[in-house]
């Protein structure tokens, strides 16, 4: 029992630190900066990558085409090897619904290296690069814009001098497993990558969401966006490193006006888009893996064993420690339940969800180990070093 009171202790202390110390993560509250609308409107161009997109592209390139923007901006949609007819069908969107001009590339068979959706984009800026435009907007293909969503992400990249401009989509909730685990996942995001330490040019916290990023075309090209992370897995995150590294002013904040339409009804897609990417985040090292797992453990885990087994068993100490632990955990995650919308009790079963991360973590590495590696759309990378399996 001593012990258990003890790393309910422990628990305690790493959320009290995690609440004041972790750059307040759990706040809600940083959207887009106050910004004034520039007097001349720069040029932009929009770089869509998009592979087996049909079933989400009616919902969301519509939204990218009818953008209210007093500028010159044309979209770009790099169809990546799809079957199922998305080139085809961005061109008879475009057709039906007109607005910004469209063009449709298709870059052929990634070579060897090249990870995830960045060949795509690489293409796209390539074509986007013929326009010489200032800025660039890359957005995914399941990503819907409101009228006026580029016209404010300029507008607070202007006004606030950033390079890079970046809003983190709002994924959809609504089966009963996308409620569960999708606030999570944004959630232990932003403890990863605290959004008010991104925007501190001395800070070296660096992070996008690569469903929404306002980038300038200067700025890429001084980062050699996307050659300089063609390996990365976890590409929206290397590319805010590469950029402000290379001296850029980035900032990232939660959406109001840019939604996610790819749906996630089963657990078995939500653990795919999390296991795709986990392992990598740990940079396949077996010792992080380790640490990650006694961590969650420690931090999301204990708190309610020790409170109900101090219960039990009588020990004041492992109940009080467990319970303060499961209170700051629980008001912690409320920020980001009432920013989805969702019911607040959803909160105490927080727990539950940090064990299931645990397991996808978990299975990551094992499919890493398994030669099966990251995966994109059906495309599977073993090592930075081999060229994609076709699967």
């Amino acid at each position: 029992m001593n012990a258990l009171v003890w790393t309910a202790a422990g628990s305690l202390a790493a959320w009290l630190w995690l609440l004041l110390g972790q750059g307040f993560f759990w706040r809600t509250d940083l959207r887009l900066p106050p910004r004034r609308e520039p007097e001349d409107w720069p040029s932009v161009c929009v770089v869509v990558p998009a592979r087996d997109e049909a079933a989400v592209l009616p919902r969301s390139l519509p939204s990218l085409l009818a953008q209210d923007y007093p500028g010159r901006a044309e979209v770009f949609l790099v169809d990546d090897g799809s079957s199922d007819g998305t080139g085809e069908l961005a061109r008879e969107l475009a057709e039906r619904h007109g607005g910004l001009p469209l063009t449709v590339g298709s870059p052929g068979e990634p070579p060897a290296g090249w990870t995830g959706k960045l060949w795509a984009v690489r293409h796209g800026i390539g074509l986007a690069r013929t326009r010489a435009p200032e800025y660039l907007l890359l957005t995914d293909a399941d990503i819907a814009h409101a009228p006026d969503s580029l016209r404010e992400l300029v507008s607070a990249a202007r006004t606030g001098g950033f390079d890079l401009v970046s809003q983190m989509a709002r994924l959809r909730v609504e089966s009963v497993w996308e409620r569960l685990v999708v606030p999570a996942f944004v959630y232990f995001f932003a403890q990863l990558y605290p959004f008010r330490r991104i925007a501190v040019k001395a800070s070296r916290t660096a992070a996008a969401a690569g469903g929404c990023v306002l980038l300038r075309a200067d700025a890429a090209e001084q980062a050699r966006i996307p050659d300089a992370i063609r390996h990365a897995v976890i590409d929206d995150v290397a590319l805010a490193k590469a950029v402000k590294g290379s001296g850029g002013h980035i900032w990232l904040g939660l959406a109001e006006k840019v939604d996610s339409v790819r749906p996630y009804p089963r657990l078995h897609d939500l653990w795919r888009m999390v296991s795709r990417s986990a392992y990598a985040q740990l940079r396949h090292n077996p010792l992080l893996l380790v640490g990650t797992a006694v961590g969650l453990v420690v931090v999301y885990l204990v708190p309610p064993v020790a409170l109900f087994v101090g219960l039990a068993a009588g020990s004041a100490g492992a109940a009080t420690a467990g319970g303060l632990a499961w209170l700051l955990m629980t008001a912690t995650y409320l920020p980001m339940l009432r920013y989805y919308r969702q019911p607040l009790p959803l909160a105490l079963l927080l727990p539950v969800t940090a064990f299931l991360y645990l397991l996808m973590t978990v299975d990551s590495a094992v499919q890493h180990y398994r030669g099966r590696g990251a995966a994109w759309k059906g495309r599977t990378y073993t090592r930075p070093d081999t060229a994609p399996e076709q699967r």
